[in-house]
């Protein structure tokens, strides 16, 4: 799978995930994927100050991301 198609299916998962987090007011953007394997993304709006903002990333972003794109390895939030 190409740098593209892996970037097309993390954005994929990221909209799959996202009304989940405007529904809190929150919301999602993809940042960088470093080697094809780590993703970077931004939690927003009430995400940022929300408690349970890493268990969110890991459980629900994370997990989805990587059903879309097996190959990544990992999901971090940068501010």
């Amino acid at each position: 799978m190409t740098s593209q198609e892996i970037k097309l299916n993390v954005e994929k998962a990221l909209e799959e995930i996202r009304p989940f987090l405007k529904s809190d007011g929150g919301d999602i953007t993809l940042i960088d994927i470093e080697d094809d394997k780590k993703v970077k993304v931004r939690l927003e709006g009430a995400c940022t100050s929300c408690s349970v903002n890493q268990m969110t990333l890991k459980s629900g972003v994370e997990m989805t991301i990587k059903k879309h794109a097996p190959q990544i390895e990992e999901v971090v939030n940068v501010e």
